[in-house]
Order: structure tokens, then sequence, then C-alpha cells
């Protein structure tokens, strides 16, 4: 098990847009074995390789409550769209940070798994706006994006804040 660093806004890495994966490797099995450890270290329901530094075509996701039902896309592509929902959404890549993002409400979906093996499915609720959400990450977007700049200055600047407050020297008595 394999625990990877995921990137923090602002780190200009997280705007790097993913390249297609080309090989079906054992060292890529390993890397999705890595960010599915990752992605529930993190508590978290969804990750794209570019949160952890790897510019790949390639997220996980697990919306289960018993989180056990990982899903692989490589190379994911949208079909289809349709409908429209409000749901707040936060980021491993922007912790603590909360905020409603307009997504479609039913989308076509085709893609890879980590064998190679093409599929498609047709997704909707919390699993559309996961996928919706990674697959930004593939593209350098962050859920942030959505927000007003005024919003997403404010975003910036608690996250520094946060950041400073975890590097203060810890007194030992």
């Amino acid at each position: 098990m394999a625990i990877l660093e995921i990137l923090e806004f602002p780190d200009p890495r997280l705007r790097t847009v993913a390249r297609p994966v080309t090989a079906f490797t054992p060292e890529l099995k390993q890397l999705v074995k890595d960010m599915i450890d990752t992605m529930y270290d993190a508590n978290g329901i969804g990750l794209a390789a570019t949160q952890v530094n790897v510019h790949l075509r390639l997220l996980v996701l697990d919306v289960s409550e018993s989180r056990d039902q990982i899903r692989v896309y490589i190379n994911p592509e949208i079909l289809e769209s349709s409908g429209s929902q409000n749901c707040e959404e936060g980021c491993l890549s922007v912790p603590g940070v909360y905020a409603d993002v307009k997504r479609a409400e039913k989308i076509r979906v085709r893609a890879f798994d980590a064998d190679g093996n093409a599929f498609e499915e047709s997704l909707e609720g919390m699993h559309a706006i996961c996928l919706q959400h990674e697959m930004d990450h593939l593209q350098g977007k962050l859920f942030v994006d959505y927000l007003s700049p005024l919003k997403r200055q404010m975003v910036r600047k608690k996250l520094e804040k946060q950041k400073k407050a975890d590097k203060r020297p810890v007194a030992v008595l």
C-alpha cells in the first residue's frame, strides 16, 4: 500500500491537462491501486491522477456508503449528458472548502478499465457528479473555477492561512 501526495490548490501542477493512457502495463495497475489506497486514506470518494501529480487520463471513484464499490475510469469521455443539478462539492485538493456547482444530472460515459477493456455506462446522481468533477481535474480544472473570482480569491487566502498555521513550530514542554 502506497499513499501518494495529493496536490493542493493553488499548486500550478493541478492545471496540467492529462494525456491519454496508451499502454495498460503492470505499472499502470500499480498506480491504480496506489490511487485507490490514497483516496480511501484521505476519506475521499474520487481521485484523479492529476491530483497526485501523474498527468494521465485516469481516475478512481467509490461513491458507495459501504466503501467497497471502486470504479476505475481510464481515458473517460462523456458521450451524452442531460438535465442539470446543483450539488455541494468538496475536493481533496481544496481541503475544507465546499461550494455549490451545477453539473449534468445524467451522463453516458465511455472508458477503459485497468485491464484495457472498454466499457460504456449511464450514470446519475452522486456517481455522475463525482465523475464530472474528477474529469475536470484531467482538463486542469478545479471546482473552484466555477466560483466567482472574489470567492476563488477568498478560498486561496483561506488555504494559504491554513498552510501557515500548519507550519507553526510546536513548543515542547
